[in-house]
């Protein structure tokens, strides 16, 4: 007997930037390829096509009677709370939707953190003397900062000699400092390196002031992207709103 299995709908914001889409595709592809008997499409917000609300009228249309909707975001901001929500009360009343969890906090992307590092020229020979600078986005809302800050925090245990997070925007009223500004408290404290990984999923217009933020740093990883590691957490994701009562045991 088949399992039904709902379709999966990833919710990527959208950018101008050309490198975002692509960089998202690349991930889905990585996705499919994992779960191939899985349906996985990819719905932007906002700058690409297809829209989500596209995105889930083609599916209704086609039979589809079940969905997981899964903000491709890092942390449970505006977007997650608001937009997306929004956005899904307005799908065809047929569909049967389920949005999960967004993506961080995980194990998985701490380790796909440390893949980006590692492929930008670190070695596990270098971590006691390295300061890492988790840089991401920014966020006004209280809960996504403090999860930004929690992770750092959860990432110096194991084995940095100091992780100070930062964002790519102002500085956070909660304290948290600019990427350059955590680049140079880094260097003051003493770290032999400094290094700056980039807690993003795509590239775009706050990656690329995060890079211009890291001009002192010795180290810049490459955005998370396609790595396996975010691949089997969307799965995980994807695992969980569908079977919750599962995940709420296994928690």
């Amino acid at each position: 007997m088949r399992t039904h299995r709902p379709a999966l709908v990833v919710i990527a914001h959208g950018s101008r930037d050309p490198r975002h889409a692509a960089t998202v595709h690349a991930l889905v592809r990585l996705v499919r390829s994992l779960r191939p008997h899985l349906r996985v499409e990819t719905g932007f917000l906002d700058f690409n096509v297809p829209s989500v609300l596209g995105v889930l009228e083609s599916l209704a249309a086609e039979g589809v009677r079940d969905v997981v909707a899964l903000p491709l975001l890092l942390t449970r901001a505006f977007h997650a709370k608001a937009d997306i929500p929004a956005v899904l009360r307005d799908a065809p009343p047929r569909l049967r939707i389920r949005q999960a969890e967004v993506l961080g906090p995980s194990p998985l992307l701490l380790a796909a953190l440390e893949r980006r590092l590692y492929e930008a020229g670190l070695t596990p020979a270098d971590k006691s003397s390295t300061g890492v600078v988790l840089a991401s986005a920014g966020s006004t809302d209280p809960e996504a900062s403090a999860v930004i800050a929690d992770i750092a925090r959860e990432w110096r245990h194991t084995g940095w000699c100091a992780v100070r997070p930062a964002f790519a925007s102002a500085a956070s009223p909660t304290g948290i400092p600019r990427t350059e500004d955590a680049v140079r408290e880094l260097r003051a404290l003493g770290c032999a390196k400094v290094a700056v990984a980039p807690y993003v999923l795509a590239p775009g217009f706050l990656p690329d002031r995060i890079a211009r933020g890291a001009a002192e740093a010795d180290v810049l990883a490459g955005v998370l992207g396609p790595a396996p590691e975010v691949a089997r957490v969307l799965l995980e994701r994807y695992d969980a709103a569908r079977h919750p009562a599962l995940a709420a045991v296994g928690a």
